[in-house]
């Protein structure tokens, strides 16, 4: 089969004989059956192989060992429902996302002796409220280097009341300001925002701060280590902070002392290790580029050369990015430094690295934020419901993950019910099918509410997106799925009558009437079995994917 497959690519691309194709396919078809046992081999030895292994070894110790306990021994079962039974009490009256709840408390009942041990390891862990305690101290220690700017929000109270409104919860609330005095440049796609990249790093004078949750050591990385690499030997400095998780299997082994030996600051955030821990689940999925202060990017964009199309993976790759000039760098700047000092233990002299370009366009406002896992506050998710509720023409939405929470659903619905145009796009093409089988499981619920669905044709669609009514726009990192709203770290820039919105409007309506097809109720009725199957079990545990 694999043979005659070889024959026909080879007929129609090459003028070769009958006898000259089957040769040569004959010698590919023995090639590749040499490279199958040893990519099998790789594989199974792999350090990716080995990490789902002792993850899962552990999980299968403690399930056989309290079960085997709960069969020898009746009153250990009945000390365990009882802690089960109060377990799931404490959770219903915890203040945690009812989703969570639910996701805790149905394995309770179902095997309690497992669950109950598990949560208490996962919840009562030293490493967890160590960092918790750090990024609450950081977070303190910096708030008076992002002071509020009076006078703008002085005008904004009296003149925008709406977006008074939110800048204030964000400053108050997030701890990040709104700014003015900022040029904002929108990318419609990975590659656009690269090419920016690039020309503002062989521009950098004094320091470059990179933050990603996924560094590839692919071709796009390469060109880009190659400017660090000449920076920091120029003597600029250079701090790359990359995922531990994010970046597991993409960088060689023992990166970050490579990189360090060749004058570039390097940290790992959280690296992963093979252990059931809960601080595990939080990681850096922020993007975040600081050039010399005076300069940020932001966006869905890591670094990888599948965010830029040149290697292909789940069809075009569709996503986007933003580029500040002005005061706005600021707070990523400070951003960066603050997990940068939870990291390291370092502490900053803050004022060095401030903006030292004035006089930028005054060009509307915006608001670069962040959001935490280990405070009280849903940054994120607050802030895309509040563009929702203040919403009065339409609101757009790109995301590749749609796992929405009820509170999400109820104010999607609320706006759609009250005459809001609301448009949702995610992917055509997943990359994660699990996740995919969720958010197609959400289509009818959103349907029956007044949500239109679109899909974005041939490809993956990873742009994080919010739109609104000509004058408002969120381009960052946050899904709209629990992991982002609840378990990473995360950013974005909020955009208030900035010149750059009328570029995301283009290239929504480019999406809408060009490459996305609308999701129909025979879409929703012709699902598999499978997929609704699927979907039932997952929905039940979706927060804790």
């Amino acid at each position: 089969m694999q043979k005659s497959k070889i024959n026909v690519i080879i007929s129609c691309v090459s003028l070769f004989s009958e006898r000259q194709a089957d040769n040569v396919a004959e010698k590919i078809s023995e090639k590749i059956q040499k490279k199958k046992p040893k990519k099998l081999i790789n594989m199974i030895f792999s350090q990716k192989t080995t990490i789902i292994l002792l993850l899962a070894l552990q999980l299968i110790f403690i399930f056989i060992i309290f079960q085997s306990f709960a069969v020898h021994y009746a009153y250990l079962h009945i000390v365990f429902s009882t802690v089960a039974i109060v377990l799931a009490i404490y959770i219903l009256n915890s203040s945690e996302n009812p989703a969570y709840k639910l996701a805790w408390i149905v394995p309770l009942v179902i095997v309690p002796i497992f669950t109950v041990v598990l949560y208490i390891l996962l919840k009562n862990q030293f490493s967890t409220r160590k960092v918790r305690n750090l990024y609450a101290k950081k977070s303190a220690n910096t708030r008076p280097f992002l002071k509020t700017n009076e006078q703008i929000m002085s005008y904004l109270h009296e003149s925008e009341p709406d977006f008074y409104k939110l800048a204030n919860y964000v400053d108050k609330s997030g701890g990040y300001p709104v700014c003015g005095n900022t040029e904002v440049t929108y990318f419609p796609l990975g590659e656009d925002k690269y090419k920016a990249m690039l020309e503002e790093l062989q521009k950098a004078q004094e320091f470059i701060f990179m933050e990603y949750f996924i560094i590839d050591d692919g071709e796009m990385w390469r060109e880009i280590v190659k400017i660090l690499l000449e920076k920091a030997k120029a003597g600029v400095e250079v701090r790359l902070l990359y995922d531990g998780m994010g970046s597991q299997f993409t960088l060689p082994f023992r990166y970050k002392k490579k990189l360090t030996d060749q004058g570039v600051k390097c940290l790992v955030f959280n690296p992963f290790r093979p252990m059931l821990s809960t601080i595990q689940n939080n990681r850096d999925h922020r993007k975040i580029l600081v050039i010399d202060g005076n300069v940020a990017f932001n966006g869905g964009v890591n670094i990888a050369d599948e965010y830029i199309n040149r290697k292909e993976r789940f069809g075009h790759w569709k996503d986007t990015a933003v580029m500040l000039k002005g005061d706005g760098v600021w707070n990523f700047t400070m951003m960066f430094l603050q997990m940068w000092e939870v990291i390291s233990g370092d502490k900053t002299e803050y004022n060095m690295y401030r903006p030292t370009v004035k006089n930028v366009v005054n060009n509307g406002y915006v608001i670069p934020y962040g959001d935490s896992p280990l405070d009280d506050e849903n940054v994120g998710e607050l802030v895309y419901m509040g563009m929702i509720n203040n919403a009065k023409d339409y609101i757009y939405i790109s995301t590749p993950y749609l796992i929405p929470d009820n509170e999400m659903l109820t104010v999607l619905g609320y706006a759609a019910k009250s005459g809001v145009d609301v448009r949702i796009i995610t992917p055509e093409i997943p990359d994660k099918w699990y996740v995919s089988v969720i958010t197609r499981s959400f289509y009818r619920d959103l349907e029956t509410l007044g949500v239109k669905v679109y899909e974005y044709k041939g490809g993956f669609n990873h742009a994080k997106m919010f739109l609104s009514d000509d004058k408002s726009a969120v381009v960052g990192t946050i899904n709209l799925d629990y992991r982002s709203l609840y378990l990473h770290f995360e950013c974005a820039t909020y955009m208030y009558k900035t010149s750059c919105i009328k570029d995301i409007k283009a290239d929504f309506d480019d999406m809408f009437e060009n490459r996305c097809h609308r999701i129909t109720h025979d879409d929703i009725n012709n699902r598999s079995f499978w997929s609704r199957f699927m979907s039932v079990i997952l929905r039940t545990i979706a927060p804790l994917l």
